[in-house]
This record gives structure tokens, C-alpha cells and sequence, in this order.
């Protein structure tokens, strides 16, 4: 799965991990404003840096009712967006592809939905570029 795929939608991507006390707490949240805002263009996307992988996320995300979309990240990924210097943190981004936000630690439903639903109505009330 790349970001690429989800070109067009704004994306809350959260790196996080079972272990991480904060992360757990984030995603009840999260699962509600994927729900609330999926019809809308949103969606979020979940990187899990658990070394364990996938024997420990596939429970967790079935336990948790994750719905929306969870991958398992390396070091690699983490890079990509600067290394992680704490867990959780989350980008949102545009359907640009544009980083808007950076969310590092745990924060309250109300600041993501405020981010998100801003995203959403910037992007819709852009002007089109000219042919």
C-alpha cells in the first residue's frame, strides 16, 4: 500500500503501536471520525511500528474494531517522515499529497476533527487551476 493510493482524499496517517498507551487511547477516535468523515473524502490510515508485526496488529485491530486501513512500517517509512520521536504521531494531508499538520502525542478528538473537517472544506473550496 503507498499514499499514492489514496490520492484525493485527505489522510490522517498515524504512525502508532500496540504497546503505546497513548495510541490505544487515540483510537476509538479514530475509528468514530473515520466513520463520520469517510463519505466526505477522508480517510485514515493507520502505520503500525510494532516489531512484532502483523501477529500482534490483526488481533489488536479486531479487539479495537479498527476501520480503516493498517499497515505494518519499518524504519524506512518512519525516515520518510522525519523518524519518529515520539508515538503516536500523525500527518494530516491534503489531497494534494501536502503534509498540513503534524500531530506529535496523544491529542483530543477535537483537534483532529477540527484539522480534518478545515481540510476538507480548504480542498473543496479551492479554485481549479486554469486548462
Amino acid at each position: 500500500m503507498r499514499l499514492a493510493d489514496f490520492k484525493g482524499k485527505v489522510v490522517l496517517l498515524d504512525f502508532w503501536a500496540t504497546w503505546c498507551a497513548p495510541c490505544r487511547e487515540e483510537i476509538p477516535a479514530f475509528v468514530e471520525l473515520q466513520k463520520q468523515y469517510a463519505e466526505q473524502g477522508f480517510t485514515l490510515l493507520g502505520i503500525s511500528l510494532d516489531d512484532e508485526g502483523a501477529a500482534v496488529v490483526k488481533p489488536f485491530a479486531r479487539q479495537f474494531g479498527i476501520n480503516y486501513p493498517v499497515v505494518i512500517g519499518n524504519t524506512e517509512v518512519s525516515a520518510a517522515y522525519g523518524g519518529m520521536q515520539a508515538l503516536p504521531t500523525a500527518f494530516l494531508i491534503g489531497r494534494d499529497g501536502r503534509i498540513l499538520e503534524a500531530f506529535v502525542g496523544d491529542r483530543a478528538r477535537p483537534d483532529f476533527e477540527r484539522a480534518i473537517r478545515s481540510a476538507l472544506r480548504r480542498d473543496r473550496t479551492a479554485p481549479k487551476p486554469e486548462p
